[in-house]
C-alpha cells in the first residue's frame, strides 16, 4: 500500500501545481480588459449566433471555474465572474464552453462517446477502488476464487473511468481550438488579448491531461496488485 500512497501523493502534487498555475493565469489575464467591451455572456451569445445555433441559452451559474456546457438542456453555464466580466480570461472561457455547444450541434463523435460514458462512470468510478481492494482482501491476488473475479470487476470499473478521462482530452482540446479559431478569425479580440486567452486555455487543458495520466497510473498500479500476485 505504501507504493499506492506515494503514487497518489505524487499525482495530487502535480495536480495541485497545475491547478494553482491555472488559477494564477486566469487571475493575471482577468486584468487584460477587452477593447471591444464585451462581457463573457455577450461573447458566448455572439459565438453561438455566428455558428447558427439558436436553441442554446447562455446562463449564469454560481461559483468560480464552474463553467460548463449542459447538452441535456442545451445551456452554456458561465460562472458569475465569466458571465459579467470583460477580459481575456472571460472571453477564453465563454468561447471554450460555446465550443462544446458547437461540437454538440455538429455531432462531434468524441463528445458523443463521452456523453454515453457519463452515466456509467458516474456510478462506477466512486466504488471501483473499493471493489478492487475488497477482491484482494478476499484473496484475489492469488488468481483464484471469488476474490479474483471481484478484483477484476473493480479493474473493469476503473478502466471505464480511465477511458472516460482519455476520451475527455480530445473533447476539451477541440473545444479550445474551436474557441481560439473563432476569436481570431472574427477579430473578437486583439492580438494581445488573443495570446492571453490562448495561454489560459492551454493551462486549463493541462488539468485534464494530468487527471488522465493519474487515472491511468492508478489503474496500472491496481492491475499489478491483482495480476502481479499470480504464479
Amino acid at each position: 500500500m505504501m507504493g499506492y500512497y506515494i503514487l497518489i501523493g505524487a499525482i495530487a502534487l502535480v495536480s495541485w501545481l497545475v491547478s494553482s498555475k491555472l488559477k494564477s493565469k486566469f487571475k493575471f489575464y482577468s486584468k487584460v480588459h477587452l477593447q471591444n467591451g464585451m462581457s463573457g455572456a455577450e461573447i458566448a451569445e455572439k459565438m453561438l449566433a455566428d455558428h447558427g445555433i439558436r436553441d442554446v441559452k447562455v446562463i449564469s451559474t454560481p461559483g468560480m471555474l464552474t463553467d460548463h456546457y449542459n447538452p441535456k438542456n442545451k445551456t452554456v453555464n458561465l460562472s458569475e465572474g465569466v458571465y459579467n466580466q470583460r477580459n481575456a480570461s472571460a472571453a477564453a472561457v465563454a468561447a471554450h464552453e460555446c465550443g462544446h455547444a458547437v461540437q454538440h450541434a455538429q455531432a462531434y463523435e468524441w463528445l458523443g462517446m463521452r456523453s454515453k460514458l457519463v452515466p456509467i462512470v458516474s456510478v462506477t468510478s466512486g466504488m471501483s477502488m473499493w471493489v478492487v481492494f475488497g477482491g484482494l482482501v478476499l484473496g484475489g491476488a492469488a488468481g483464484i476464487g471469488l476474490g479474483y473475479w471481484v478484483a477484476v470487476a473493480g479493474l473493469v470499473m476503473m478502466g471505464l473511468a480511465t477511458l472516460f478521462s482519455f476520451v475527455t482530452l480530445p473533447v476539451e482540446y477541440d473545444a479550445s481550438n474551436r474557441a481560439l479559431a473563432w476569436l481570431k478569425n472574427k477579430n473578437v479580440v486583439t492580438p494581445q488579448e488573443y495570446k492571453g486567452s490562448e495561454d489560459a486555455l492551454k493551462w486549463a487543458a493541462r488539468t485534464y491531461l494530468v487527471a488522465a495520466i493519474g487515472s491511468l497510473a492508478t489503474l496500472v498500479y491496481w492491475g499489478l496488485q491483482v495480476f502481479g500476485g499470480r504464479d
